[in-house]
């Protein structure tokens, strides 16, 4: 019965995929015009995918979202968990957090850039530096002036780059990304520390003890799992990590 009914299922899609072939082949035709090209529209629609592909990625790495899941990371591998909290959970918190802390960003890119275009008052071209121009200041006042300087003596022109929203994206974001980085990890270096003081003086105990065959990581769990939610840690670090972005 259940074979019967697929069998049916399967005949009436072919039915309507049938007639609706010789439709939706009309559209395309009365689509392309009389002046496009199929390898125009192809080529047009194929750019318009890869920029949908790349564009989260680009938005993700003009944010603080790097320097935010750099942070966790770092700490759920100081307290010594490999999969609790989960990635999927760690992404999801830097991303909250990401959107909490850029929403005046993305607010201003949307007013000065993305809602006059759908107004039709501005082009592309205008649309896309305006909306742009919050992201370049927002990445100008966290950029490290060594890496930007480091990076801007790499290029092949020798033109002066100054570390202002005028400098080009080329330049801007790999700046922005490996200064967060670089400050994510000062930050987690500092995080480290009070679970490396904790499995130091439990492994000191029970090397006192004699029991050398015990992990020290498994004693010493418990341990910095009592003392991150006694210090509430969670809120702690990120209201921290939110606050050096205010």
């Amino acid at each position: 019965m259940i074979l019967r009914i697929k069998i049916v299922c399967l005949l009436g899609a072919a039915v309507l995929f049938a007639q609706a072939a010789p439709v939706a082949a009309q559209d395309i035709a009365f689509s392309l015009g009389d002046d496009g090209s199929i390898s125009a529209r192809t080529v047009q629609l194929f750019l318009l995918l890869t920029v949908l592909s790349v564009a989260p990625g680009i938005a993700i790495m003009v944010t603080c979202f790097p320097f935010l899941i750099t942070v966790f990371s770092i700490l759920r591998q100081g307290i010594g968990l490999q999969q609790s909290p989960p990635n999927m959970l760690i992404v999801s918190l830097a991303l909250f957090l990401t959107y909490f802390v850029m929403e005046p960003v993305f607010l201003a890119a949307w007013k000065n850039g993305i809602q006059p275009l759908t107004a039709q008052q501005i082009d592309i071209e205008t649309a896309f530096l305006q909306s742009v121009e919050p992201f370049k200041l927002f990445m100008v006042s966290r950029i490290d002036i060594d890496t930007f300087s480091a990076l801007s003596d790499l290029r092949y022109s020798r033109d002066s780059n100054n570390l202002d929203e005028q400098a080009p994206l080329s330049l801007l974001v790999p700046s922005f990304m490996l200064s967060e980085i670089t400050r994510a990890f000062q930050i987690g270096f500092l995080i480290y520390l009070p679970f490396l003081i904790i499995d130091l003086v439990v492994a000191a105990i029970l090397m006192s003890m004699g029991m050398m065959m015990v992990p020290p990581s498994v004693v010493s769990l418990p341990f910095k799992l009592a003392f991150f939610v006694v210090a509430d840690g969670w809120s702690l670090i990120a209201g921290s990590l939110v606050r050096s972005y205010m």
